[in-house]
């Protein structure tokens, strides 16, 4: 999963949207450097992560990509779920995507030390609306531009775009299976918090 279904599936409360996103920027133990909330937040990202990686349905939709493809399958399915979530957003939220991606730049505004990179990308992320651009498929052309910059091979990701492109349906249908599991999941790891 990526930012947005991360975001969605953390919690509501500010602690919890910002443990929602640093998931991805802090890596190793929890040692206490965050508020016990945000690190609480940061273990459920690392379990919907893991829930995510182990699951037959998303093991399905990788293998749906070309062989040569697979090792990136992950990162490229983690994308096209949050545009699958942003565009069919209310069947699976009650709050308009609008105001809650509002409410998550807000909290991330508020912030004064949010980590590393996340501090440099906040500012872009709310300005550009990240969240609810992923609505637009084409979103996933920069976004897919982007992880590739990152790479150390960044032709890795060329053609990734048009492999979505043809994969869409079914890929659009491994999500509307696996995404009710994946928030049951997240509702009872919250529920047990």
């Amino acid at each position: 999963m990526n930012y947005l279904a991360h975001l969605h599936l953390g919690g509501s409360q500010p602690a919890q949207l910002l443990g929602s996103l640093y998931g991805d920027f802090v890596k190793g133990p929890l040692d206490g450097r965050w508020p016990a909330d945000v690190e609480a937040a940061i273990r459920l990202h690392r379990r919907i992560d893991a829930f995510t990686d182990r699951h037959p349905l998303v093991a399905q939709a990788k293998s749906r990509f070309p062989v040569e493809r697979r090792r990136f399958s992950g990162i490229l399915l983690d994308v096209f779920f949050d545009h699958c979530l942003a565009r069919d957003w209310s069947v699976y939220a009650s709050e308009p995507l609008d105001a809650f991606t509002r409410h998550v730049y807000q909290v991330l505004d508020a912030e004064p030390h949010l980590p590393g990179r996340l501090a440099l990308i906040a500012p872009r992320m709310a300005a550009q609306d990240w969240l609810g651009s992923y609505r637009e498929f084409e979103t996933l052309e920069r976004v897919i531009a982007g992880m590739a910059r990152r790479l150390s091979r960044p032709e890795a990701l060329d053609g990734a775009m048009s492999e979505l492109e043809g994969l869409y349906a079914a890929l659009h249908t491994d999500f509307r299976a696996f995404y009710p599991q994946l928030q049951q999941f997240a509702e009872h790891q919250l529920r047990s918090v």
